[in-house]
């Protein structure tokens, strides 16, 4: 199993293994390794990186482990589902940035709108529209060039991912 060599928008991915669950999920709470820190929570690991290696950019790895059983399949095997994404705290960032810029470029529409309707200037609403859709390629290259800065890191994570289940054999990858 690898990852492309492009970095999409939270990639995902997931593997079947002939292991219960549970027996992974210790492995992976037990794996303290520098410079990762591990959070478990129910059938859920958190893989981030530790704050001496954490930059403003920096991806975290999320896996959901289930026991087959439990979802209709063979006994003693689980299915991992991974999720790379970006700080939780930044994800909010960047949405509360875009919901903002969008709420004000319907706000210009509409006052654009009125104004024309008036018969009134309004050549400051549209530029200010302008404006907003310019913020908006702002925000969509700064994202960019987080996700090529934060790309090393995320094949760490993986590589981390990787090494914690080579014990176990896979049985199908996705």
């Amino acid at each position: 199993m690898s990852l492309s060599n492009e970095i999409v928008l939270r990639p995902r991915f997931q593997t079947v293994l002939h292991t219960p669950a549970e027996e992974v999920l210790t492995r992976f709470a037990q794996a303290e390794i520098s410079p990762f820190r591990i959070k478990r929570v129910d059938d859920h690991i958190f893989i981030r990186f530790q704050e001496k290696e954490s930059h403003f950019w920096s991806p975290q790895l999320q896996l959901e482990i289930l026991d087959e059983a439990e979802i209709g399949g063979a006994e003693g095997t689980c299915r991992i589902y991974g999720l790379f994404g970006p700080n939780p705290t930044l994800w909010t960032f960047f949405m509360f940035l875009h919901f903002g810029v969008a709420t004000l470029f319907i706000i210009f529409g509409i006052w654009a709108y009125s104004a024309a309707a008036l018969d009134d200037p309004y050549g400051g609403q549209v530029g200010a529209m302008i404006g907003m859709v310019v913020l908006w390629f702002v925000f969509y290259f700064a994202g960019r060039a987080g996700k090529t800065k934060g790309k090393p890191q995320m094949n760490a994570l993986f590589g981390f991912f990787n090494s914690c289940i080579a014990d176990y054999v896979t049985v199908e990858a996705s």
